[in-house]
């Protein structure tokens, strides 16, 4: 990784629209579920659609927890739409498993291409982050916990590590409790093929990112008594917040000042944080927590627009990890996601 910041790299394509896209003429590619289309625009039936929309947060969730960027995931649903708009829907018993199928499928192939892009990418790499307020469609407290652990930054980055087919039934496994039966026929392999690559999975999760359970009062509290003590350059107060092995990641894509290396000395992160909160009071015209990626974050505004993105992973009461998101391009369109 290059001590200093290169060129930055271009612009990615802003997002497609949210709903469902008129079918295009000509047949699409086919991965084995969706019929040739006929020429010229069909009509959709009305029944169609609102079958789709009622599975699009799963679908969204399901292709956000893949390639953990909102574009690509939209960009897979909307292809999802139409396989589905064009193909013989008479023959679907089950359009949940159906479209879960399609999805998962072109997710797997989206991510294989988007690798190589990220291979390259300037600086570390981290998940474009989304609002996640779960709102009233999630009251039960067990699967709250579970859906905002499922699309937390630490999983995602260790997501990163897994290959398309391992994410995928980890992805179906654990965020969705998808019977292996069914992950089988999603991804075309048999049922003990996909036991092995959800063992595989597993380890590589837990070896890359040991579970602990973090109440969210405290976490919550422990964010604003580091983000108080960086602002205010109380280093001493800083230090007794972070962990021995703390370390620091920030996303920029070389479009924006942060670190292009991950800091993993204590001193080193709290002399750093404590320099860039200086004198910048004046700057940031808005300061909020919201709840991003499942836990409390901090999001700055300058001029209007979300300029960054703060949060932080706890660990035995200390914060294990801080994550810093300034690429504009991750930035831009910062929303609510339904993720089913």
């Amino acid at each position: 990784m290059p001590p200093e910041t290169p060129t930055a790299a271009p612009t990615d394509p802003p997002a497609p629209p949210s709903g469902p896209p008129a079918a295009p003429d000509g047949p699409p590619a086919d991965p084995g579920d969706a019929a040739v289309l006929p020429s010229g625009p069909p009509a959709v039936p009305r029944d169609a659609t609102a079958v789709f929309e009622e599975h699009r947060p799963l679908l969204t969730g399901v292709a956000y927890r893949m390639l953990g960027r909102v574009a690509d995931a939209e960009d897979v649903v909307q292809e999802a739409w139409l396989r589905w708009s064009a193909d013989d829907r008479g023959a679907v018993r089950e359009p949940r498993a159906f479209l879960v199928r399609i999805t998962t499928r072109l997710a797997v192939d989206r991510l294989r291409q988007v690798q190589s892009r990220r291979e390259s990418y300037v600086g570390p790499w981290l998940p474009e982050p989304v609002v996640t307020d779960f709102g009233p469609s999630v009251p039960d407290t067990a699967e709250r916990v579970l859906l905002s652990d499922s699309v937390s930054l630490a999983l995602l980055v260790v997501l990163e590590s897994l290959s398309p087919l391992e994410r995928a039934v980890f992805v179906l496994r654990e965020a969705f409790g998808f019977p292996y039966a069914e992950i089988a026929a999603t991804l075309d392999r048999s049922e003990a093929a996909v036991r092995q690559l959800a063992g595989r999975a597993r380890k590589h999760v837990d070896e890359g990112r040991p579970r602990y359970d973090v109440d969210p009062v405290q976490r919550r509290d422990l964010t604003e008594r580091f983000l108080a003590a960086a602002a205010s350059g109380d280093l001493e107060g800083l230090l007794a917040l972070l962990a021995p092995d703390v370390r620091l990641v920030g996303d920029s894509g070389g479009k924006a000042k942060a670190p292009l290396r991950i800091m993993e000395d204590a001193e080193k992160i709290g002399r750093f944080l404590v320099a860039v909160s200086q004198g910048t009071e004046d700057v940031y015209d808005d300061l909020r927590f919201q709840e991003v990626n499942g836990g409390p974050a901090l999001v700055v505004r300058v001029g209007g627009r979300v300029d960054a993105v703060f949060q932080v992973d706890v660990r035995d009461g200390r914060i294990a990890c801080v994550y810093i998101v300034r690429n504009p391009d991750k930035l831009r369109n910062l929303r609510n996601l339904a993720l089913g």
